[in-house]
Order: C-alpha cells, then sequence, then structure tokens
C-alpha cells in the first residue's frame, strides 16, 4: 500500500476509532481475564535468522523472470522472512531431476542415468531446471501423482514396464533382497470375484515371490486396518518369468487389493542391455492381468490404458532410468540453484538444499553438492529425497538409500548436516504395513535401521512438512487446534525414539494441502500466529513458511478462492496486494522477535479466557529477546468479542507478581485493520492493513484489550529485573 493511501486513511474519521478500539489501555475494575507468564525455566531457545525462514518451490516458467527481480523482491523480502529451503517438486511427480541441464549418460547412447555436471561452467549459469518423466514408473497415482502420468504395469503396452530401484538390490545395500521386498499392489476399485492371475514378466524377474489379497480396509490409506494373505496358491519358491499363469485359487474369492511381493531376483537384465550392472538388478514387470481362467481362457478384469482411467497400481519403487525425451513440462520449472543463490532471496545466508534420492542416483547427489560449493554458495542443512510416505516407500528402503547417500555426499563434504525423511504434513504417527515383528511405526522403524547400522549420527536433523487441517472442512474453531496438534506431533517423533539432540524442523508448511479462502483472510494470519509460537514454545528449531514468492489467487477449496503465498498478482505475475498472512509474518519476523541473530528464549505462558466448551479464546508464546525485552505474541481467536488482559511475570525463585514497566509497544493487526472479501475470480482485501502501533506506559495496573479476530505483540521490560539464562531474577 502506498504511503498516499495510508496518510489518506489517517486523514479519514473513522481511523482515530479504529486506533482506538485496537489500543486500550486502562484499569478495568473485577476483570478476571490475566495472561501469566511462568519465568523460572526457558522452554526452547532460537535464533531468528537461523530458525524463521520460507521455501521457494516449482513455479509457472513465466513467472520466474517477474518474481526474480524488482519490484517482486523488495517486497517479499519486507515479510521478514530469512533462511530460504528449496523444495524439490520433481520427486512428488516421479520424475528424475536435472539439477543441471548439463552433464552425461551412463549409456553412451546418450540415455540412462543422468549424472549432472559438478564443474561450472566460466560465464554461464543455472537458471532453469526440469523433471523427466520415468519410463519404467509403477503407480498411476500417489501423493504428488493425482492427476498426470500412469503406470506402465496396467497401460496395455507389453513393450513396456516397471522396473523396481537397483539401488535397493544387494550390491547397493550390501543386505539379503529378501530383506528389502519389493511390491507392486492391484486396486480393482471394488471388490472383485478372481481366480487367477497373469504376470507378463520382464527382465529381471522374481524367482521368489508371493501372490497376496487384503483383508480389511483400504490397503493404501489405511496400512494397519486389515492384512496380506496368501492366496491359498500364491506361494511361488521357484518363479521362471515369462508370461505366467497363477491358478491362485480354485474357488473364486472376491477382493479388491492384490498384491504381489518379491524377495529374490534372477539378477537378468532388462531391455537396456547388460553394460551398465543396474539393468540386472531388482524385479520388472510388464503388463498384470488378474480374472479368472477355465477351459476358454483368461478372463480378465483389469483395465488396460496409458492414462489415469487405467486399473490402479502402486509400487514399493522405481528405476531411475530414462533418456533425453522423457522431458517432461516446461511451462513449470525447479530455479536454477545459480539464480536461487544469486537472485538475493537468501539474503547471502545458507541455504537448505535437496538432493534427488528416490529418483536420483548417489553420483548425481554428490555432483550437486560439488557444484553448489565449488561456486561458493554456503549449504545450512540437505534435504534427503522428498516425501517417501507420499510416495508408499516403505522404511527400511528409505534408510537404505538414505545412508548410500549420506557416504556419497560426505566424501564431498563430511561437515554436511544430512536430514530427512521430509514427511507429508501429518498430525499422528505415520503407520505403515507390520514388519515380521509387528512393528508399524514409519519412523520408529526407519530411526530402528541407522541405529542398527550405526549410522544415526547421519541424521543430523529431522525435517517434516506441516499442513494441519483437512483440506476443504474448515471452519473457525480450526483455530483452536493448532496448538495442540504442532506440538502433539513433535511429541510424537520424540517418542518414535528421535534422539533428543537431532533438532526438529518443519520445512514447509501452511494451513492445509489445498488453499481457499482461509489462507488469504484474517484466519489465515491468526493461524500462523499460533503455528509460530506454539512450534517454537514446544521445542521446534526451525520452521519455513510456504510459499515465499507469490502465486497469485485461485480456485481451491469447494471452489473458493485462495493462495499459499503472501501476495495477490496480476494473470502476468504483478504483485498486487499482500495478503493477511503477510502482514502477520511481518509481526513474527520484525515485531515479536528481534530480527537478526541473537538467541531469543521462549517461555510458558497462558491465560484464562475460554468459552462454554472450554476453547481457549486467546493464546498466548512469550520470549525473551536479546535486547532484555520481553515480548509477547497474543492472538485473540474470538471472531465476536475483544478481550481485555492483564500480563504478569511469575518466578519461584522470585515470589510476588510482576509487570511489565515503563515504555511498552503494542502493535496490532486484526479484523479491524484487514477484511477479505472473495469474488468470482479471485478477490481483495479492503482494508488491506497495515498493523496499528501504540506506545503505552505500562504499570502494575495496566489492561490491554485485545481486538476481536487480531493479533497482537505486547513488547516491554519488567522493572527492577536482571535476566539469566535460566529465567528472570530480581
Amino acid at each position: 500500500m502506498s504511503h498516499g493511501r495510508l496518510a489518506q486513511r489517517r486523514k479519514s474519521p473513522g481511523y482515530a476509532l479504529l486506533v482506538g478500539i485496537v489500543i486500550c489501555v486502562s484499569h478495568y475494575p473485577g476483570y478476571s481475564q490475566t495472561i501469566r507468564v511462568n519465568t523460572d525455566h526457558a522452554t526452547n531457545s532460537f535464533i531468528p535468522n537461523q530458525a524463521l525462514g520460507a521455501g521457494i518451490d516449482r513455479m509457472p516458467a513465466a513467472a520466474v523472470d517477474k518474481y526474480f527481480s524488482q519490484p517482486a523482491l523488495p517486497a517479499v523480502l519486507a515479510a521478514g522472512w530469512h533462511p530460504v529451503t528449496y523444495r524439490q517438486n520433481t520427486e512428488l511427480a516421479a520424475e528424475a531431476w536435472h539439477w543441471n541441464p548439463q552433464g552425461t549418460w551412463s549409456d553412451s547412447a546418450g540415455k540412462g542415468y543422468f549424472t549432472g555436471s559438478a564443474t561450472p561452467t566460466v560465464g554461464e549459469t543455472i537458471k532453469h531446471s526440469y523433471g523427466y518423466s520415468l519410463p519404467h514408473r509403477g503407480v498411476t497415482r500417489n501423493d504428488g501423482t493425482e492427476t498426470h502420468g500412469f503406470s506402465r504395469l496396467t497401460d496395455g503396452d507389453p513393450n513396456t514396464y516397471w522396473k523396481s530401484n537397483p539401488y535397493l538390490s544387494k550390491p547397493f545395500t550390501g543386505e539379503d533382497d529378501s530383506l528389502h521386498p519389493q511390491w507392486v499392489v492391484m486396486d480393482l476399485t471394488t471388490p472383485q470375484p478372481i481366480k487367477a492371475l497373469r504376470i507378463a514378466w520382464g527382465d529381471p524377474y522374481a524367482k521368489q515371490y508371493l501372490v497376496q489379497y487384503w483383508i480389511g480396509d483400504d490397503a493404501i490409506k489405511y496400512p494397519t486396518k486389515g492384512s496380506w494373505v496368501a492366496f491359498p496358491s500364491g506361494v511361488v519358491p521357484n518363479g521362471k518369468g515369462g508370461a505366467a499363469i497363477l491358478q491362485l485359487t480354485q474357488a473364486p474369492m472376491v477382493v479388491r487389493f492384490i498384491r504381489i511381493w518379491m524377495t529374490q531376483s534372477s539378477n537378468t537384465c532388462d531391455s537396456h542391455g547388460s553394460a551398465d550392472p543396474r539393468n540386472c538388478l531388482g524385479y520388472a514387470i510388464r503388463e498384470l492381468y488378474i480374472g479368472t481362467a477355465d477351459q476358454n481362457g483368461f478372463h480378465d478384469s483389469v483395465r488396460h490404458t496409458p492414462d489415469q482411467d487405467q486399473t490402479a497400481t502402486y509400487c514399493s519403487s522405481i528405476d531411475p532410468w530414462h533418456e533425453p525425451s522423457d522431458l517432461g513440462s516446461t511451462q513449470h520449472e525447479q530455479v536454477g540453484l545459480d539464480l536461487f543463490y544469486t537472485s538475493g532471496y537468501t539474503r547471502g545466508l545458507p541455504a537448505m538444499i535437496p538432493i534427488a534420492m528416490l529418483y536420483g542416483t548417489p553420483e548425481d547427489s554428490a555432483a550437486e553438492i560439488a557444484y553448489v560449493e565449488k561456486r561458493g554458495y554456503p549449504i545450512s542443512y540437505v534435504e534427503m529425497g522428498e516425501e517417501p510416505d507420499g510416495q508408499d516407500t516403505l522404511p527400511e528402503d528409505y534408510g537404505a538409500l538414505y545412508l548410500q547417500w549420506a557416504t556419497a555426499l560426505h566424501r564431498v563434504d563430511p561437515r554436511l548436516k544430512l536430514g530427512g525423511p521430509v514427511y507429508t504434513g501429518e498430525n499422528e504417527d505415520i503407520v505403515v504395513w507390520p514388519d515380521a515383528q509387528g512393528r508399524v511405526s514409519w519412523t520408529g522403524r526407519f530411526l530402528d535401521y541407522l541405529k542398527s547400522h550405526g549410522r544415526i549420527q547421519d541424521l543430523a536433523f529431522f525435517p517434516f512438512e506441516h499442513y494441519p487441517y483437512e483440506p476443504c472442512k474448515i471452519s473457525w474453531s480450526s483455530l483452536y487446534d493448532e496448538p495442540t496438534l504442532v506440538s502433539h506431533i513433535l511429541q510424537v517423533w520424540r517418542d518414535d525414539g528421535l534422539p533428543p539432540d537431532v533438532p526438529m524442523f518443519i520445512t514447509e508448511s501452511n494451513i492445509t494441502s489445498n488453499d481457499g479462502e482461509s489462507s488469504v483472510d484474517i484466519f489465515g494470519a491468526l493461524w500462523l500466529a499460533d503455528y509460530v509460537g506454539a512450534f517454537f514454545n514446544a521445542g521446534g528449531k526451525a520452521l519455513y513458511y510456504f510459499h515465499y514468492l507469490p502465486l497469485g489467487v485461485h480456485e481451491g477449496c469447494n471452489d473458493s478462492m485462495g493462495t499459499f503465498g503472501m501476495f495477490t498478482t496480476t494473470k502476468n505475475y504483478e504483485i498486487q496486494k499482500p495478503t493477511s498472512q503477510y502482514f502477520a509474518s511481518q509481526l513474527i519476523n520484525t515485531e515479536w522477535v528481534q530480527p537478526g541473530s541473537g538467541i531469543h528464549q521462549t517461555f510458558p505462558a497462558s491465560g484464562d479466557i475460554s468459552d462454554a466448551v472450554g476453547h481457549s479464546l486467546v493464546t498466548a508464546y512469550a520470549l525473551l529477546r536479546p535486547d532484555a525485552q520481553w515480548a509477547l505474541l497474543l492472538v485473540n481467536r474470538d471472531q465476536e468479542n475483544a478481550h481485555p488482559v492483564h500480563i504478569e511475570f511469575n518466578a519461584e525463585a522470585a515470589p510476588g507478581k510482576r509487570f511489565l514497566d515503563g515504555p511498552v509497544t503494542v502493535i496490532t493487526f486484526g479484523s479491524a485493520q484487514y477484511q477479505w472479501h472473495p469474488t468470482k475470480d479471485g478477490g481483495f482485501p479492503d482494508p488491506d492493513g497495515p498493523a496499528v502501533t501504540t506506545s503505552v506506559s505500562a504499570g502494575r495496573d495496566t489492561v490491554y484489550e485485545l481486538p476481536k479476530a487480531s493479533m497482537t505483540v505486547i513488547r516491554g521490560a519488567i522493572a527492577g529485573v536482571s535476566t539469566g539464562s535460566s529465567g528472570i531474577h530480581p
């Protein structure tokens, strides 16, 4: 908003009234609403320019030049986020990422396994990068491929095939293949009577495998609500490959999910030849058919088509082999690493960068790190792969890849801080089909894998994503859940066995995985305040807002218009208006915390303001800043009523109550300063900020009024009190 418009608003008759209802400092006889801060012991500490960051993801190619230049750059930076994480979208799309378009192919014919060049080219920079579709894909759709691509298992073409990842075979894992069984699952959508299975094996084929059916709920969505059972004739101890027809049962069995569980490979070479040993590892299937067989032949129930209307299949892993013709759409791109680092968005700070692990090679990832370091770009952390839970990867398989990649990366630089698994946003423990010991916790089994191999030290941080609310099912009362949701999931990972010295990072976050109006109205601002405050209070070490760059308002949940981003834009990607989360970001990053590299301590704070059913209407998050100021972030989640509050500080070592005394700064942003107005093709805010700042002289009896649906930062000092590392002292 221009200075001219702000000045005009300040002259309007309503402006003084607006300020008056935002900040009301007075004496309230008989009030019972008190915010209490316990200063005995800090619950956590963090450094803002290391802990409060934002993420840059795949974006429309036409937007890159607009966003990585003036005037977008200073507008985005003004939100106050500091460290940046590069989000890798290609793994979600089951693509191989060419982080550097220059490189070499494993096959001299110019195809196979691609390794980007580790040597920077003089005078040239990497501005763009793209994903390449995997021709040996075996999943129709999963978390990331819901609308594009298809499986080669039921595409109707016997010349194509699914192949598992060779890096999960003994020559690379050092373990027997039976410890990393590979699998494919067919989903018939509804239970069907079946008796027989026909498998058109490719090479390598499975010499030992099981054919199983699922008893229970959805085998993919609810892996612990059922069990896999082998068909009466579903145990194959000596497979021969070729076109195998298995009479699974004499009488028809009504089933929906069928799994082929492979434990020993023929190690025969696929259609790419024997020159590369990776071509001869794992398992390959050309086509699957399920139905019945009788004297009249085989009767297939599968729909074979090269699109997402095919009978859906899922797979354990995918061979990252590909060729130049597999280049995906160039309408969207992953920003080139040079542009990412030199644009100004990283502020010169070390950045978190990803490597492609699920659909990459250790050599390519090592080359990426070598390239970045040769350029002199600082790296804070390296994320290993992207959302393996959403890609249906089993924890032991992810662990095996993690250790191979960790070894390769630490050869380049032993100082690298590596982390995973970069989960999708979940509120509860992630569970998978039970192993032989009955263990179902994804995190627990992954951590056990690292520990059993003596490699837990290779896990320097534990990153995951946070999208707490179910898409399209958000009500105002959802706000009340956020502090518990984020603190709960942090405790879940610790209960799963995450060592106490491994910090937890949320490296991508917003309200829900499918945006809508809740992300751009005042709800989005209040959620962000509660999320950030509760995360640090519960022991988190760093979080990253998503998405740093503008995405524009577009159709989301229930035809509602919203955005993951802090600005509305034109169709030509020009910034128009800041959204509510922009103003919330500013309050958090420039008012609640003291920007910079100083250590901030969090202290427990609570209020006594609840509704009739026990919802806490006002939440509080207390910081002791390096400038010796106390800063309270207060969120009034009551959308109908303002609440007066009194603030007191308590410590066992210093009996009696203490209060902010002297000059106190109060900054408020809420529904009085910002209102979203949806339209059929977008929407706009009016009023559109800014936050209101007032300075008051506070004392023992000062009461602060929190306007309805607002977030407020109250910042000042406690008279006659010195600060220490474990609290405040008289």
